[in-house]
């Protein structure tokens, strides 16, 4: 059964940092373009980030996250991780993240993945 979990979310002040993991079971996460995604209260699901699978060469950031979110992937261990910093309130929510064989990781952060997992919340306040 595919299943990806994420985790690390939790409190965290403004400008400080978070690193969130997402493990996946049931299969290898070698082949699949991997994002990760967020929703606010009361808001739509927006992309953040995504990474190919091919050497990852090919990352895309939501405009608004870059410079402060990286996106990488560890094969070996079949964990893809979104390190935030600088992080600001309005990054308060609950971050999913997703598996595609889809490469185009422009057209995946707009039209969203194949599986997904059930998030983890993430609250910036002081």
């Amino acid at each position: 059964q595919v299943q990806l979990v994420e985790s690390g979310g939790g409190l965290v002040q403004p400008g400080g940092s978070l690193r969130l993991s997402c493990a996946a079971f049931g299969f290898t996460l070698e082949h699949y373009a991997m994002g990760w995604f967020r929703q606010a209260p009361g808001k739509e699901r927006e992309g953040v980030s995504c990474i190919s699978s091919e050497e990852a060469t090919y990352t895309a950031y939501a405009d608004s996250k870059k410079g402060r979110f990286t996106i990488s992937r560890d094969n070996t261990r079949n964990v893809v991780y979104l390190q935030m910093n600088d992080v600001k309130p309005e990054d308060t929510a609950v971050y999913y993240c997703g598996a595609d064989l889809d490469q185009d990781c422009s057209r995946r952060l707009h039209y969203g993945m194949d599986y997904w997992g059930k998030g983890t919340r993430v609250t910036v306040s002081s």
